[in-house]
């Protein structure tokens, strides 16, 4: 129990001295316009990046869904039957 009180009045004071740190401190100055414009600029760039890196995710995508629907296509029953009896005509079995 002895714990328990001293925990919490360890958290009583971590509060306290939070809510005076925060009733000391000045507003916040805002950052000045070039920095806000770099930033800006900044954000439109790394926009740019993430729109290319959507675009070439899809074009993968779309690659590899082609790629598998092509593959699902050739070992159907029906096609891979035809596929091995053209092999087994053309070596002559």
């Amino acid at each position: 129990m002895r714990e328990r009180e001293r925990l919490i009045t360890r958290i009583r004071q971590i509060r306290r001295s939070d809510a005076m740190a925060k009733a000391r401190s000045p507003s916040p100055v805002p950052p000045p316009a070039d920095e806000i414009e770099a930033l800006e600029q900044r954000v439109a760039h790394l926009e740019q990046l993430v729109q290319g890196l959507q675009d070439s995710v899809h074009r993968e995508a779309l690659r590899h869904d082609r790629r598998i629907t092509e593959l699902e296509a050739r070992t159907q029953p029906a096609e891979l039957s035809r596929a091995l009896s053209q092999d087994a005509r053309e070596r002559g079995l």
